[in-house]
């Protein structure tokens, strides 16, 4: 039996792919953009789906592609080696840092039409990449701290959620 392929959605066919998949999901209003989004937490990490390019071929709001983001507000200094190192060595997603922000992005294309076990698999990546951050980024920090001779930092020096987990 084949299965049929999902070649552009709606972000409320989004939010039911992500409750299928266990995701508390809420819908917001970018304040600034004015554009709709979904927001989730996965592990205590926040994090945004947002829409991406519309799908020309759809009467309705669809679009081929979307990006999961978690931005992490980095409290004291983050050294731009524990960013790259994340950056060579994870293939789905990218870290960025700007200025006092760290964001972790993983962008999703469903054109040209995918299946809805792959949507589960690339939420599945997501999930798996969002926990590993954390982790990722105390050992970092701990290296960095061991590296300058002071003792390896606490937790509660990791960068911490700019927004609260849903």
């Amino acid at each position: 039996m084949s299965e049929s392929l999902v070649s552009a959605l709606t972000l409320d066919e989004l939010r039911e792919l992500l409750q299928q998949a266990g995701y508390r999901v809420v819908s917001a209003m970018d304040p600034v953009a004015d554009v709709p989004y979904l927001r989730s937490a996965t592990s205590g990490l926040s994090f945004d789906i947002r829409a991406g390019n519309p799908s020309a071929m759809e009467a309705e709001a669809r679009f081929l592609d979307f990006v999961f983001v978690a931005v992490l507000q980095v409290q004291g200094e983050l050294r731009a080696e524990v960013v790259n190192g994340w950056n060579a060595t994870r293939r789905f997603s990218r870290l960025h840092l700007t200025g006092a922000f760290l964001a972790l992005s993983m962008d999703i294309s469903i054109a040209g039409g995918v299946s809805r076990d792959y949507l589960r698999a690339q939420i599945e990546i997501w999930d798996r990449l969002a926990q590993e951050l954390i982790a990722y980024l105390r050992e970092g920090l701990r290296r960095e701290g061991e590296a300058v001779g002071s003792a390896p930092l606490p937790d509660r020096d990791l960068p911490a959620s700019a927004a609260s987990p849903n």
